[in-house]
């Protein structure tokens, strides 16, 4: 394990960006305080609710600290609302976003998609696994279309398949010298672009119901399902992994510099600690197959069984982990227990990045953050223009605000009756809706899939940002072209 020296000295660079980042933070701090008493109308932040966004984006970039960077933010938004309120009002905003079901939810299933991930690594079951396909795969091309192939068939959720597919692959990309970069960005882009196209799927499920609630002529469903052909940003960011992993595209920006130092011999970045769930080769006989797969089965098998609930499916698993451990006696009861719980707490970081995420778009929503850039792109919603500017727009929200699916509750009730309004092709506006929500699900530096991907992969949530970021802006930039040619056909 690679760790990075400490002390002042041993990083320069980064102590010179923590102190710009510093400045930056006083600087927009001071700004948001004098605005919160003189710039703002009333409760119409107009352009001034980009701002909280746009410190997010530029402290991230420029420090490389994800939380700290949201919180920034969040504390900019709230100083803007009413400077005499922050303590009040932003501790009642963390207790409303840790009191939502949602992240209540998100908090249990990535914990214990952390035990499960920890138990089959400590027992030798990701080695037995990695074994198992390494005498299959002879070359890096050939393990990240493996990757990119598991992800196509492990559609259920994107989370399932974050973690998962990460976990059981990483070892066996580190033997190829692939960094861990872009071992997450395969990842991340086979989760919610592939997750999406398929109407089994706890997308499918959510954005029906969705449709279904917005008295949509029809039935959901049946139009999801008459949409997907349209989601073209799922299409092409599936289909530009391989052509990525064959090296047809070229490494680009700074995957190029995380590919160079992992040809070095060096995978994981520096500074990462993945200890918690990485698999020590020890050398001792590995457990049979079955040890993994049969969980990995279960995980799957029953995620779909109880409606797509991926929560209850990653409860059973870990049960039959458990039995699986005792029945062949491969942990002691301490060890068994201490192991889970190791694993759980190695999902604290991401679940404070998805937290924190939760806290921004609370405050963007005070700021009337999403109703202003509907308001503002609303003259250009032609027919023609429409499934184009809906794609953008609704990317642009999406990555700004980390929303994937609450967003589109707001957004839906707007763009579909303008759309029925206008005669537009409704498959095709549905279909660049949903494409927007895969693309902030993709791209967002911390947004759950992005999060997840890293974590599961071993590398920060900002370097698998930055990393895939050239590669997601090109499938966004082809998908728009394709939406502004087919509402104008």
């Amino acid at each position: 394990m690679t760790h990075s020296p400490s002390g002042p000295t041993a990083h320069p660079q980064s102590f010179g960006s923590a102190t710009k980042g510093g400045l930056l933070f006083l600087g927009v701090v001071l700004i948001a305080s004098l605005g919160g008493f003189a710039l703002f109308d009333g409760d119409d932040y107009g352009i001034y609710s980009l701002l909280p966004t746009a410190v997010v984006l530029g402290m991230a970039i420029l420090t490389r600290r994800t939380i700290e960077s949201l919180l920034t933010g969040a504390l900019v938004g709230l100083l803007m609302i009413d400077p005499t309120t922050v303590v009040s009002q932003g501790s009642d905003i963390l207790l409303t976003v840790l009191g939502n079901d949602t992240v209540t939810w998100i908090i249990l299933v990535c914990g214990l998609f952390g035990s499960l991930i920890a138990l089959l690594v400590k027992t030798g079951g990701v080695l037995s696994f990695g074994d198992a396909v390494t005498r299959r795969i002879h070359g890096r091309r050939q393990s990240l279309l493996t990757t990119w192939v598991l992800g196509l068939i492990i559609f259920v959720d994107d989370y399932l398949n974050a973690l998962t597919i990460s976990a059981s692959m990483k070892k066996i990309t580190d033997r190829f010298n692939i960094s861990r970069e872009k071992l997450a960005y395969v990842v991340d882009s086979t989760a919610a672009p592939i997750c999406i196209l398929v109407p089994f799927s706890t997308w499918a499920v959510f954005f029906a119901g969705l449709l279904e609630e917005n008295d949509i002529a029809g039935n959901g469903m049946r139009l999801y399902i008459e949409a997907i052909p349209f989601m073209f940003y799922a299409w092409v960011a599936a289909a530009l992994v391989p052509l990525v992993a064959l090296g047809w595209i070229p490494d680009l920006g700074p995957m190029k510099t995380a590919e160079a130092r992992a040809a070095a011999g060096q995978p994981i970045p520096t500074g990462v600690d993945d200890n918690a769930l990485e698999a020590a080769d020890d050398g001792r006989k590995r457990p049979h197959l079955l040890n993994f797969l049969l969980p990995i089965v279960t995980l799957v098998f029953f995620t779909w069984y109880y409606d797509i609930d991926i929560l209850r499916g990653v409860i059973v698993a870990l049960a039959v982990t458990l039995v699986l451990i005792g029945v062949q006696r491969l942990l002691s009861f301490h060890d068994t227990f201490d192991t889970a719980l190791d694993g759980f707490k190695a999902m604290i970081m991401p679940l404070g990045t998805l937290v924190a995420g939760f806290a921004l778009k609370e405050v963007n929503d005070v700021l009337g953050l999403t109703d202003y850039v509907i308001a503002t792109v609303q003259p250009l919603m032609t027919p023609g223009m429409l499934p184009a500017v809906v794609f953008v727009t609704m990317a642009f929200l999406a990555f700004a605000t980390a929303s994937f699916w609450g967003l589109f509750a707001v957004a839906l009730p707007i763009v579909l009756p303008l759309a029925a309004s206008m005669d537009a092709h409704m498959p095709l506006v549905i279909g660049a809706l949903i494409s927007a929500s895969a693309f902030g699900s993709h791209a967002c530096f911390y947004g759950d899939s992005t999060v997840l991907s890293a974590q599961g992969s071993g590398c920060t949530p900002m370097a698998h940002a930055l990393t895939q970021l050239p590669y997601v802006l090109i499938a966004a930039g082809i998908s728009a072209a394709i939406f502004l040619l087919a509402g104008l056909l």
